[in-house]
């Protein structure tokens, strides 16, 4: 069993610049700081982190690596343009060795994986939600529809 964390990126404030810029609010660092301090205790370490590299989720990355021991980060682009299909392209390629991934990107995409992964209905992630999900799945290559169980959703 593989188990997968679906990350929306914290509260993030308005920009001058683009979406791609936006960063945190003071709000949402704090309510990430507080989520991960909570998940240190049930979680010793994630082994591969996949975040967009948008401001706002490099920032929240940031501020759960502080708190979780992140055996292996990457970093892509992709994530914060791609689509539903992207990303689960993006989870196949992960290593077989991987039990635990934390995926940190954006909505609608991440609602809509873990409806996919679960065959729940659509749950609209807020930000800094973190939803949990166990993979009756032995290698990433096989995630798809109705492989995961929808554990538990943090906040």
């Amino acid at each position: 069993m593989k188990r997968l964390f679906l990350l929306r990126h914290g509260e993030a404030g308005f920009s001058n610049g683009s979406d791609f810029q936006r960063q945190l609010t003071e709000k949402g660092r704090e309510n990430l700081t507080r989520m991960a301090k909570n998940l240190r205790e049930d979680l010793k370490n994630i082994d591969l982190l996949y975040c967009s590299t948008a401001e706002r989720t490099m920032e929240t990355a940031e501020l759960v690596g502080s708190e979780l021991v992140i055996k292996e980060s990457k970093f892509t682009k992709e994530i914060y343009q791609g689509d539903l299909r992207n990303i689960i392209e993006i989870l196949e390629k992960t290593p077989k060795t991987v039990e635990t991934c934390l995926l940190i990107g954006h909505n609608p995409t991440l609602s809509l994986l873990l409806a996919h992964l679960s065959g729940e209905n659509y749950l609209g992630l807020q930000p800094g939600m973190l939803a949990l999900l166990d993979l009756e799945i032995t290698d990433w290559k096989m995630i798809g529809f109705g492989t995961g169980t929808l554990k538990e959703i943090i906040q």
